[in-house]
């Protein structure tokens, strides 16, 4: 079903034609730079994997043309950004150094004895595909000699089986070097991927605009990349073997040296820069950016520390400012020259430390997050920075995230600290207002433009009641004009997708799961288990007390599982009075820990030993949860 979309209204329309007088439209160094080194791309910028499926289409994105100005429904920042971003194909940074574009970069170092791979798309086929481009175009066969991951979100590992053979690296033959020791980079990686990575999925379908139509009045690309790649995501890992806990430390890979500097609890909890002083070449992962990045990920992670930001960002200033000629990041397209360079690490740096501490002094005068918020603006001299406008994060939920990470969640006002549940206070609200007087004045407020102000107005009566057709409507129609208004494409992505499933309800179409298989069976076991718990469903749980030995047969692992009280705790070893064991490899044991309502299916099969009570499985399923994908989001 395409999604019904309108035109921005005329107040949509003046807004967005006044906001080109904000921004710095002559300076266009970008559109140079952006097609530096360009070698090859894929015919009609579309790639397939070996079964033919599409897995990458920039075709809906070509409406997009460098020459066309942003239409009255897109804001003029975002839609320059797009502009550049919807670029695709195989580049030369510099002697050496090779970047194939996607929404994430595959970034390809041509070392003497062999290709170093620095992160590796979201997608196994799309890594594949773009080494093939490499070798094809370049004429290259060299070994992969090692793969890198800078940091520990999935969009910068999961393409590593498309590279390497698992098998190749567990027996020593291809390195992977991650930031944090191995442990540290696996619980990070996999726990916020995968814990609460149903959550996190249902939210990265609106702030990413998966659900949305290709075209002006829909997604205009994700900021970062394009949002072509959405599509036939086959998500891979291979845990890393060599884990860099320490600024300065260095690894030769493919004959060339690589120095690290270690930068936890920034963009990432495990983090790391890389230098390559052969070819003078940096990256700050995605610490630095040709955008402001998230202090608070709207689509749900830990909040990240800004001062952080700045702190290691002024290290790397100091360790290489005065050497480095090019820095390249996993998104986006390079930096060149050393004054360039500097100015751009400088400025990004700045700007992190000016929201940590504009936004703290705020608190320090007692306003709120919000209040906090809606004052903060960036100084001239960095807000003017294309490359510091806010294409991933932005500043308003940035200054909020400062106030979440340095003092919690309440916002200090005592009406706060224990509100009624919104749909009750929606309900309460109608019968004391009238549902009349409500839509009148959300019909008045749409009238004037005046959009923030409809959307909370008509809240009120969408979740009083999901089924007023004629409230959710109005504010489907006040949602949609926010959209078309932001800057952030994060912002406009989701006020777009809330309007087209308030119009349309939940059908959960094009959702990308960050929890994929493979990524569960990667699992340590004692996160396996955690993750078990937090299936749990406490109410039905309390008075059931079972416990169960669990030996994993291919990693001679034995552990044990027990819930009482509610809880599901485990600890490794047996225990003598367990009421079931069960002995089997750990992809059979995982599934009948997390679908235990499916375990006769794999018991009968024969691969998993069973001693003991085989009905405390049954008793188990009746207290797991199984997670809803397409929860509601805009209604109740």
């Amino acid at each position: 079903m395409v999604a019904e979309t309108k035109p921005a209204t005329p107040f949509t329309t003046e807004i967005n034609r006044a906001a080109v007088d904000e921004y710095p439209m002559s300076d266009r160094q970008d559109f140079g730079d952006i097609d530096r080194g360009f070698i090859a791309g894929w015919e009609n910028d579309q790639v397939f994997n070996d079964k033919g499926d599409l897995i990458h289409d920039g075709q809906p994105f070509t409406y997009i043309s460098d020459d066309k100005d942003a239409p009255e429904s897109v804001n003029p920042s975002l839609w320059r950004q797009s502009q550049l971003v919807r670029r695709c194909g195989l580049y030369k940074v510099v002697d050496g150094l090779y970047q194939v574009r996607f929404a994430v970069n595959l970034t390809i170092v041509d070392a003497p004895d062999g290709l170093v791979i620095i992160d590796t798309t979201t997608s196994a086929d799309l890594a594949k595909a773009g080494l093939e481009l490499f070798r094809r175009e370049l004429g290259n066969s060299k070994p992969i000699a090692a793969i890198i991951y800078t940091h520990t979100h999935f969009d910068h590992y999961a393409g590593v089986k498309g590279l390497v053979d698992e098998a190749d690296v567990v027996a020593g033959k291809i390195p992977i070097v991650a930031p944090g020791t191995i442990e540290s980079f696996n619980k990070h990686a996999i726990g916020e991927n995968v814990i609460t990575g149903n959550a996190m999925s249902r939210r990265m379908g609106y702030t990413f605009g998966l659900l949305l139509p290709h075209c002006d009045c829909g997604l205009v690309t994700i900021g970062l990349g394009s949002g072509a790649d959405n599509m036939n995501i086959h998500m891979t890992y291979i845990p890393p073997t060599d884990g860099i806990t320490k600024t300065g430390e260095v690894r030769n890979l493919g004959g060339w040296d690589f120095e690290f500097l270690y930068a936890p609890d920034t963009e990432a909890p495990e983090e790391m820069h890389i230098w390559i002083p052969a070819i003078k070449a940096l990256t700050c992962a995605e610490n630095a950016n040709h955008s402001m990045h998230n202090i608070q990920t709207i689509r749900g992670a830990r909040t990240r520390d800004a001062r952080n930001f700045a702190r290691y960002l002024d290290e790397t200033l100091v360790r290489w400012g005065d050497e480095v000629e090019v820095h390249h990041g996993p998104h986006t397209w390079p930096v060149w020259g050393n004054e360039t360079v500097v100015e751009f690490l400088e400025s990004q740096r700045d700007m992190y430390k000016f929201i940590h501490d504009q936004a703290l002094r705020f608190a320090n005068q007692g306003y709120t997050p919000l209040e906090a918020a809606e004052v903060v603006r960036l100084p001239e001299e960095i807000g003017q920075k294309w490359y510091n406008r806010y294409y991933h994060g932005g500043l308003h939920h940035n200054v909020r995230a400062v106030f979440h990470k340095e003092l919690g969640f309440w916002d200090g006002d005592p009406a706060t600290i224990l509100p009624l549940l919104p749909e009750e206070h929606a309900k309460r609200h109608v019968e004391l207002i009238g549902r009349e007087k409500i839509l009148a004045e959300g019909r008045n407020a749409f009238g004037a433009g005046d959009y923030r102000w409809a959307v909370q107005l008509l809240h009120h009566l969408v979740f009083a009641d999901p089924d007023d057709a004629e409230a959710k409507n109005l504010q489907a129609d006040a949602y949609e004009q926010l959209g078309y208004q932001q800057e952030v494409p994060q912002y406009r992505a989701i006020f777009l997708t809330a309007a087209m499933e308030l119009r349309n309800g939940v059908t959960g179409a094009g959702q990308v799961n960050t929890d994929s298989t493979d990524t569960i069976l990667a699992m340590p076991v004692d996160l396996l288990f955690d993750y078990a718990g937090v299936h749990l469903i406490g109410e039905k749980a309390e008075g059931v007390d079972i416990s169960i030995n669990f030996t994993f047969a291919d990693t001679g692992q034995e552990w044990n599982m027990w819930v009482r009280r509610a809880v599901l705790n485990a600890r490794a070893g047996h225990v003598p009075d367990a009421q079931l064991t069960l002995e089997g490899p750990k992809p059979l044991l995982a599934a009948i820990l997390l679908q235990p309502g499916k375990a006769s299916a794999i018991l009968d099969s024969g691969k998993v030993q069973v001693q003991g009570d085989q009905s405390v499985l049954d008793t188990l399923a009746k207290i797991t949860d199984i997670f809803d994908p397409n929860f509601n989001i805009v209604t109740p």
